[in-house]
Formats: structure tokens, sequence, C-alpha cells
């Protein structure tokens, strides 16, 4: 049990770290830190998400609370399960990209409100450590099945605003695309690649991040006449895109397309994290959107959704929030808002709709193992003295040509860098300048 009460939240290796009496035991203590009385689950395809239902609601009916079972789903089903039925929490079972063998619990309050470690990951993790539960409950809770795929189905269907037909491939990758995709039928035309549900994940990991996972979905698209093509990750709370050509297109510009789309409907506030291009702030301004940094992580974002009531956020990582969906993820809302812009761009492609959106030169994510993260932020302070610096998130120092933030990681001992600069010549220089530094 060692070690699987995450920042976000509770994962581990099934039958080593997280075992069924751990799952009876998180579920008995779930439900006495939030005497929650109605608890809406929803499960991956891994061959051990099923006993781990069993075992969890085992858990929380003996402390009295009913289990609404919404059986085979993607995560944002699960939230949308959570905020539409008036639940007052939710747990999905799912390791999202890990290996097969790893297994794990994603954990709302009402109305889909994450629950991480700050907010009571910890306090879950001390009662099970202590068996500290509250006394099993003189009536049981009792388990009800729930359809939430027909109701996701409709509820993503009112983003729908389609000028032409659309046609796309799209990389379940074994996974909970293959759900996350059934609220899209009838509205885009699906050609759909590893579609066969295995949580061994056989064909690749499901991790759109890596653009070495989208290979075979950019081949796909390259042989034939696709608007553009969408991969989906283990849980299908983040989706990759790649354009009419099979050319990767960054997910903060995807997200800046997605928020002047959103701007059309709804002037409002629109957030992004501070990994994000400055194209994106600039894009959400020239829509009429007022923009909001945001620092890293879901459950950061969507309580500054909530605060600023924001319309949308696209996060550079890839996972792309939508006020309408209980300020959760919604990959199907997502794609759904790509083929409409792609459907009324009067022939342009993708491609050529990006093209504007890439206004710099950045270098991605770059990881670095250091012994002592702390220090090197401090370091990295002194000498960006002379840039504007704020701290949201680890350090981010602005100058008017060229940015960076560097942040630790919450897990490793690694730190995180991005850069991005007016041209390609001083991104590399810059990049190569603060690897030295953080390597040092």
């Amino acid at each position: 049990m060692a070690g699987i009460f995450k920042a976000y939240d509770i994962r581990g290796v099934y039958g080593d770290t997280l075992t069924d009496e751990t799952a009876v035991a998180v579920g008995r203590a779930f439900a006495t830190f939030l005497g929650c009385r109605k608890v809406v689950v929803g499960r991956d395809m891994r061959s051990h998400s099923g006993p781990l239902f069993r075992a969890l609601a085992e858990g929380l009916t003996q402390q009295g609370a009913d289990v609404v079972d919404l059986g085979l789903c993607s995560t944002p089903m699960c939230y949308f399960g959570c905020g539409s039925l008036e639940a007052d929490a939710s747990i999905m079972i799912t390791a999202s990209h890990n290996p097969g063998e790893w297994n794990g619990f994603k954990l709302t309050r009402a109305k889909a409100v994450p629950i991480s470690g700050d907010t009571g990951i910890r306090d879950i993790e001390r009662i099970v450590r202590d068996r500290a539960f509250a006394p099993p409950a003189a009536a049981r809770g009792r388990v009800s099945a729930h359809d939430v795929v027909s109701a996701y189905r409709a509820h993503v269907r009112r983003l729908a605003g389609l000028k032409r037909p659309v046609r796309i491939a799209a990389d379940m990758a074994n996974a909970m695309g293959v759900y996350e995709a059934k609220a899209l039928a009838g509205l885009v035309e699906i050609d759909p690649l590893f579609n066969e549900l295995d949580g061994t994940f056989p064909s690749h990991e499901a991790n759109p991040l890596k653009t070495e996972t989208l290979d075979a979905l950019r081949a796909r698209v390259r042989g034939g006449a696709y608007d553009f093509g969408v991969g989906f990750d283990g849980d299908a709370d983040r989706v990759g895109f790649v354009d009419e050509r099979g050319e990767v297109i960054p997910m903060d510009i995807a997200g800046a397309l997605m928020a002047a789309e959103m701007l059309k409907r709804e002037k409002g506030v629109v957030l992004y994290d501070l990994r994000c291009s400055w194209a994106v702030k600039e894009v959400i301004r020239e829509n009429g959107g007022r923009p909001v940094m945001s620092r890293v992580g879901h459950a950061f974002i969507k309580q500054q959704m909530r605060d600023n009531n924001a319309l949308f956020t696209g996060e550079f990582s890839g996972h792309f929030y939508f006020r309408d969906n209980y300020f959760t993820e919604s990959s199907a809302m997502a794609v759904l808002c790509v083929a409409n812009i792609v459907s009324a761009a009067g022939g342009r492609p993708l491609s050529a709709l990006v093209r504007p959106l890439r206004r710099y030169a950045d270098s991605g994510e770059i990881n670095s193992t250091v012994k002592d993260p702390p220090a090197v932020l401090e370091r990295l302070k002194g000498k960006y003295a002379d840039g504007r610096q704020f701290f949201l998130d680890g350090i981010s120092v602005e100058y008017d040509d060229w940015w960076f933030n560097v942040r630790a990681s919450n897990t490793e001992p690694l730190v995180r860098l991005n850069v991005e600069a007016k041209s390609n010549a001083l991104m590399e220089q810059k990049r190569d300048e603060l690897l030295a530094e953080i390597r040092a």
C-alpha cells in the first residue's frame, strides 16, 4: 500500500501495492471522510478494474453509501455522471496511461470537484493507515447500474455546429477512447485504429503527449482523405491532434483554436496553463476573451475555472476543460469543437488554420534529473533577476523576446523546462543556456 496515495489520485500496481483489500479500505475511508450517501463509480477496461470495483463498492456500501455503477466508461463520462446525477462524489477506476499492471482511483466530491493530496487524499490515506473508519452503517448501501453513455452523448451533441460532414481517424489505444468516441457517433465520421479494448495496451502506450505514440495515426491520416486525426490516452481525459497531413499539432495551439471557437459562442474568461505559448493569450484577446494564466495540474485548474466561471481551458498536456462539463475534461467536446471549426472554414484545411497560430519557437517540455530542485530554482532566480519574474508554479521569467518556466515535479527529483522565443535561434540558445545551468 505504501506510495499509492499521490498528489492527484490513488495509483499502484495491482496485486502488489494495490489490492482488493486495499480497495475495500479506500471505499470505507472515502465514505468516512466525505460522509457521502451517493457515489458514482466508473471503470476502465483493465482486467482488474472489475475486481477493484467490487471491492471498492463493498467498502462504500459497508459505510451506508449507495453506489451508482456506470460500468465501462471514460473519465470525462464519470465526471459528467457525478454532476448530472447530482451525486455526492465519484470515483473512476483507472491508471490512465500507466502500463497494464497498474490501476487506481480518481476521486471527486459533488459536482465533480476533484479531491487532490491537499484536499483529501492525505486524509483518506491516514484513515486507511490508522483503520480510523466510521462504524459500519446500520443499513448497508445499495448498488444500482446507470447507462451514462447515452446521456453523455446527448450532452456533447449540444456543442455541435457542423457546416459540412467531417471525417477523422481516431487512435483509441485499445482503451477508453472507444467509449469517449461513442459521444460523437452520428456527428463525425470516425475511422478507428486500435479499437479493441485490451488493458495490456498491445499497440502502444496510451499517451498522446509522447508524439511517437501517434505514428500509426499519422500514417493512417496521410494515407486517406481525413480532415484530421485524434489520439486518446488510456482513460480518454486527454486527446492529441494531427492535421490533415498527419502533422502533430501542439496541444497548446489546439487549445488556442478551441478557445477562439468557444469565444464565438460567449465572451468571458479563458484559462491557459503557464507552459502555453504566448500565442494562446493573444488569440484569446483577439477573440474578445479575457485570458487568465493558471498553474499546472487539473485540481488547480478546475478550482480556478470555478472561481472565474471560465468558459474553457486548454492545458499543455492535452487536457481540455469545459465549463459545460462541470468544469472538467471532455475529449469528445474537444474533438467536436475542432470538427466545428474545420467544417466552417470554407474548404481551408486544419493545417492552414493552425499556421497563423504558430507564431513563436518553443522547446517543448524538457525534463532534467537533479539532486536538489529547490536549489536549482533559487539559482535561476538569481541568474535571471533582470527579467519579469513570477512564481505561480516554479519560476517563470519573461523578457521582451523570450520566456521560460522551470518547475519541480510533484513526485520525482526532476525539474521541467519550457522555453519560447520569437526566433528559433534565440530559443535554442536560451534552451541550451538554461539546461547547462539546471544540470550543472
